[in-house]
């Protein structure tokens, strides 16, 4: 069966078909008792355990591993200026912006927009790069944050 997104529509219309008729199955009995109060079906079929006792985690804690390949939007700034709109609209090819930071200063990096630590420019193979100078610790990002 290919990955069309038709068949996955369907793969998902299926597993909520039969989700649903389990669900139904569950709460059958539930609903033959003579009681005026639906009980509540136990999810604990319909969930996997994710405590560090659930199966297959041989006693580790936390797993970091599923975080790993989250995708964060990576920023290095070299500088930030204001100027008016009247500015931005009478730049051509050839402008020079000047910005707040002085040449030789440590770039500023940024995960999502959050600065987490400060570097030089290097060349690498005929592209740019940075060379990390500073680490910004736990402490004083949390700080950094806070401010907001």
């Amino acid at each position: 069966m290919s990955d069309t997104p038709e068949n996955k529509q369907d793969a998902y219309a299926d597993e909520w078909a039969d989700a649903l008729a389990e669900q139904e199955q569950a709460e059958a009995p539930a609903a033959e008792r003579p009681s005026t109060v639906a009980q509540p079906a136990s999810a604990s079929h319909l969930f996997p355990d994710l405590s560090s006792q659930g199966a297959g985690r041989e006693g580790k804690g936390n797993d970091i591993e599923m975080l790993m390949d989250i995708p964060v939007q990576l920023t290095v700034e070299l500088g930030r200026t204001r100027i008016p709109i009247k500015h931005i609209l009478q730049l051509a090819q050839g402008s020079v912006i000047e910005l707040d930071a002085l040449a030789g200063e440590p770039m500023d990096v940024l995960v999502n927009g959050c600065l987490i630590a400060q570097g030089e420019v290097v060349v690498v193979n005929e592209k740019f790069g940075i060379r990390l100078t500073d680490i910004v610790t736990p402490s004083e990002r949390m700080r950094r944050l806070n401010r907001f």
